[in-house]
């Protein structure tokens, strides 16, 4: 009867797996390493993304940092012209006020001084039309 057995290709021998279920673990072995990649795969694009955003932020900080001292060293600068035009106009004017109470009808001397504030004034207009764009 063994011999029967073993021509048969009905009756299988002990030690032989079935045909079918290897190739079905091979191609189970194969979906579950696809998912593994897959999954292995989003998930590095999504910590190669956070990363990106983290550098991204940080250098925006940074330029942001840096505008901000620009703009407030130029702002500091533009003060210290302003008080120091500010000076000067008040300077002029104590000058053209001292010029007319002792101008005398022979000397023009106060329309030189007009014309210097004038100027300093248009400067001084000037100035605070630039701070203003600062602002």
């Amino acid at each position: 009867m063994e011999s029967k057995a073993e021509n048969n290709p009905r009756v299988r021998s002990r030690f032989q797996p079935p045909r079918g279920s290897s190739a079905n673990w091979f191609l189970v072995f194969w979906i579950l390493i696809i998912a593994l990649g897959a999954t292995a795969a989003y998930l590095y694009s999504n910590h190669m993304k956070q990363q990106m955003i983290t550098a991204i932020q940080a250098d925006t900080q940074r330029q942001i940092a840096a505008l901000h001292q620009d703009y407030d060293a130029r702002f500091k600068d533009m003060s210290k012209d302003m008080n120091a035009l500010q000076s000067k106009v008040e300077s002029f004017n104590e000058l053209l006020t001292f010029t007319k109470d002792n101008a005398s009808s022979k000397t023009d001397n106060s329309n030189k001084l007009y014309t210097q504030l004038n100027e300093v004034q248009k400067q001084l207009n000037t100035l605070q039309k630039k701070m203003e764009l600062l602002k």
